[in-house]
């Protein structure tokens, strides 16, 4: 019996550190991509975690809540297999938020203009 408990002594600890761990990662900034094969599109957007950035995107298509009417008619159109998301530029990382925001900014609109995309 004491076998178990000492387990679950390990087990939280093993848990702690982990949370630990993914609250003390860094977030990068970017610039990513929606490409969507069936219908010749692209749409382009910045954000400053792209670790979380698809999943959020592809959560609002999957609910039908997604902002970005085009990109929502091209999931609704074609399905997600039609859809590929891609990094298209990591940012170095800026000690202040404010000139971090104004980099992503400025390279999402170098990137929009660059592949002729939508912003999103």
């Amino acid at each position: 019996m004491m076998h178990a408990a000492r387990l679950d002594v390990v087990g939280k600890e093993d848990r702690k550190a982990a949370v630990a761990a993914y609250k003390e990662r860094k977030s990068v900034a970017g610039v990513f991509a929606v490409r969507c094969g069936a219908a010749g599109a692209v749409w382009v957007g910045g954000a400053p975690d792209l670790d979380k950035i698809q999943n959020r995107l592809w959560f609002q298509l999957k609910m039908g809540g997604c902002p970005h009417r085009s990109l929502q008619a091209a999931w609704n159109a074609h399905g997600p297999e039609s859809l590929a998301f891609e990094i298209v530029e990591r940012l170095e990382d800026e000690d202040l938020a404010f000139a971090r925001t104004a980099a992503l900014k400025a390279r999402v609109a170098h990137w929009i203009a660059a592949m002729g995309a939508e912003a999103i």
